[in-house]
């Protein structure tokens, strides 16, 4: 049996920061919360699992009640494929060596495809005839983000009439990713009510082509108490929810306390005045552009008034002037960055806090990040 609980304790005091630490509690009980919510509009959660590539956490989400994972890479459909849950990969596999690759997973466990091309058809028809395994496939869809996905109906229909001659792909549903929409719950009518539009403007004309869709796969985390206002959708992909961020936090869709993602960060200097430098810089926060509106690349969990300004390979530096917080050097703090699916994607691992009696914290346990990298998990 493959294990999925936390690995090694490390004593505090030996944890060198920046150190990405996770409260499992509180990644459970959000967990917990986006399946009640669902649940009540029989709604399913497949969780897109590229936020914390572990299978520690993949497997919360499924004890929660999740049914199924989404993956966004082969490396993480290696990693989750011992889960033995139904995983969907949302990203087209293009090419020879994706196409060889998803062979070797395809012998290992089943899963479906989301893409938008005949070529990603062809790659994926390859090798399902190699494994010798029917592939389902959806049919992506552009709803507003002008990333990937069709624009026409005329072309959806045509792909999917492509999946099904083959025999080998099975044409499943459609998928879509909202991810343009970026605006607090109460200011999402008008995008939500276009994307709806879209979708059943394209679910009538494959029913009217005899295609009717088992599985309409949707959803994002800034529109995730939203999700039931899309006509037709079944499952929703939201991944942030689990651990949440400061564009989250400042989109509305948790409070401060529901956040369970943070990196442990030291102040270095305040030999400058009006700010202090920490260790966390780019490669433990990411570079990552506020997304929700404002400054910075991360707030100070403690003093959330302060932000980090600036942000080299090491460096971060803390914006001081609307606090009254005086940072000593040596001080620890934790910082909540903007997106934190970029910021795990930079860690060896993450930790969890281990309690031995009520009160008392005596280390952090590892989290292994079995989904990260490209390196097939066999060549480790």
């Amino acid at each position: 049996m493959i294990s999925s609980g936390p690995g090694k304790l490390i004593p505090r005091h030996l944890v060198e920061t920046p150190a990405a630490v996770v409260d499992l509690g509180q990644a459970r009980a959000n967990s917990e919360k986006v399946v009640r919510y669902l649940s009540e509009h029989e709604l399913a959660w497949r969780p897109h699992v590229k936020t914390h590539k572990s299978r520690t956490l993949a497997r919360i989400q499924l004890e929660a009640g999740a049914r199924g994972l989404t993956v966004a890479t082969l490396r993480e459909a290696e990693a989750m494929a011992p889960l033995e849950a139904d995983l969907l990969l949302a990203h087209p596999p293009v090419g020879v060596a994706r196409r060889e690759r998803l062979t070797r997973v395809l012998q290992r466990t089943s899963l479906s495809v989301a893409l938008d091309s005949p070529e990603a058809l062809a790659t994926v028809r390859e090798a399902a005839a190699a494994a010798e395994r029917p592939v389902p496939v959806l049919v992506e869809i552009d709803v507003g983000m002008e990333r990937v996905g069709l624009t026409t109906s005329a072309d959806v229909v045509s792909l999917a009439e492509a999946a099904v001659s083959s025999g080998l792909t099975p044409f499943k549903g459609i998928l879509f990713y909202p991810g343009h929409i970026r605006k607090p719950a109460a200011e999402q009518d008008a995008d939500l009510h276009a994307v709806g539009r879209l979708v059943e403007h394209v679910l009538d004309h494959l029913e009217d082509a005899g295609l009717s869709p088992e599985v309409v796969s949707g959803g994002s985390t800034p529109t995730l108490w939203r999700s039931h206002d899309i006509p037709g959708v079944t499952e929703i992909r939201a991944g942030t929810c689990i651990f949440h961020d400061r564009d989250t936090l400042a989109l509305g869709v948790c409070d401060a306390s529901e956040v369970a993602y943070r990196v442990e960060t030291t102040v270095v200097s305040t030999a400058v005045s009006g700010q202090a430098v920490v260790d966390a810089g780019s490669k433990a926060l990411a570079r990552e552009e506020f997304r929700a509106g404002g400054r910075g690349y991360g707030i100070v969990m403690e003093h959330p008034q302060v932000f980090v300004s600036r942000v080299s390979e090491e460096h971060g530096v803390l914006d001081l002037s609307e606090s009254d917080w005086h940072p000593r050097v040596g001080d620890r703090v934790s910082v909540i960055p903007n997106h934190v699916c970029v910021s795990v994607n930079l860690q060896d691992h993450l930790l969890t806090e281990e309690a031995n009696g009520p009160d008392r914290i005596d280390g952090l346990r590892v989290i292994a990040l079995e989904g990260r990298g490209r390196t097939p998990l066999s060549n480790r």
